[in-house]
């Protein structure tokens, strides 16, 4: 594989991601490539650089920090049965299979995992009533309380698996995390998320979407795109919470990443836990406790050799990797659910030009 330069990758950067907004094959697009080793920093907006924009999924990763937290500051350990910390009422028909109810044996670490077999309120079909997605955008005044989510699951869909013996992706076990995170410390989720993480490392610009407002005055974000319908102003969006309801900044992201990294929310250990993707989430996806872990060469034989890639992606076809092999960030955002592939796509451009940068 050639070598090339810096600028000239920073070149070829500026022409891929021209060329797709030329083609129409992206409605917006911010990207931030940063690496100490390799002395390279890499920036491109659509239009003004560094907005604020909806970070979806990603925000698991947000929610398994504060859990790996309390592990280290509460005593709450991993393996704790989840009725330790909630009553039977409120986890009843959540965990039903085959008549059984499974709820005595979830732990901690199979909700962040996805392996506690719960349904998932964001994109499981239901059996009543529409499903979330299409809520989201039928109903845009809707204000989404977490209760309400967990109800949902209850009420209209069904538990997928016995705890510990399926991986089924699962935002409704991350709005379980979150009322946990409110129990055990008795403050609000939003509050945790300030107080732990955004203020020790200066996000200044983040936020969680109508439960708080950012250090730096607030302003307008990027547009948010759910299949083909325009929701950036939707109260709906409050369906997300503890699953994925931050706004975040690319330099945002990248300040938490380099302090999640460098030990400054909890230790190395921990940080271990969360990364090792144990699970398969689809075809060249695995996915850890709370993070994912990406493998090039299952997408195409041909992406054999390229680096694996730690971090999350959000529905939004937003990204946020980390290649250790070059102590690289990335941080993408398209700004919408049908751009996955695209965004997918760009990730692969990126990491393989960065590896022939001398």
């Amino acid at each position: 594989m050639k070598a090339m330069s810096k600028e000239t990758a920073k070149i070829q950067f500026d022409r891929y991601f021209a060329k797709l907004e030329r083609k129409k094959a992206a409605k917006s697009i911010q990207v931030l490539v940063q690496s100490d080793k390799l002395d390279f920093q890499y920036g491109y907006s659509s239009g003004e650089w560094n907005v604020p924009f909806h970070i979806a999924s990603i925000g698991k990763v947000f929610t398994a920090s504060l859990m790996m937290m309390l592990t280290e500051r509460e005593g709450v350990l991993l393996q704790d049965p989840l009725l330790k910390y909630f009553t039977g009422s409120e986890l009843e028909g959540l965990f039903v299979v085959k008549g059984k109810d499974h709820a005595k044996d979830v732990t901690l670490e199979q909700l962040l995992a996805h392996t506690s077999g719960i349904g998932d309120y964001f994109e499981d079909s239901v059996q009543i009533g529409a499903p979330m997605t299409k809520l989201i955008i039928s109903e845009p005044d809707k204000n989404w309380m977490p209760s309400e989510l967990i109800d949902f699951t209850r009420e209209r869909q069904q538990a997928v698996g016995v705890p510990g013996q399926v991986f089924h992706y699962s935002d409704t076990g991350y709005i379980l995390l979150g009322l946990l995170i409110e129990k055990v410390t008795g403050k609000p989720f939003h509050q945790n998320l300030h107080e732990l993480i955004f203020q020790p490392l200066g996000m200044n610009d983040s936020y969680l979407l109508y439960y708080s407002v950012p250090s730096n005055p607030q302003k307008a974000i990027q547009d948010i795109w759910l299949n083909g319908s325009k929701v950036t102003a939707n109260q709906s969006l409050s369906a997300d919470w503890a699953g994925g309801g931050i706004i975040s900044t690319p330099k945002d992201l990248l300040a938490f990443y380099k302090g999640f990294n460098a030990g400054a929310l909890f230790s190395k250990e921990k940080i271990r836990i969360m990364e090792n993707g144990r699970h398969k989430f689809r075809r060249g996806i695995y996915y850890g406790t709370g993070m994912m872990e990406i493998h090039f060469e299952e997408f195409f034989f041909l992406l054999r050799g390229l680096p694996r890639v730690k971090g999350h992606i959000g529905i939004l076809s937003t990204h946020m990797f980390y290649d250790p092999t070059t102590d690289t960030y990335i941080i993408m955002n398209f700004g919408s659910s049908e751009q996955m592939t695209q965004s997918f796509k760009a990730l692969i451009e990126i990491v393989t030009r960065l590896k022939r940068i001398e």
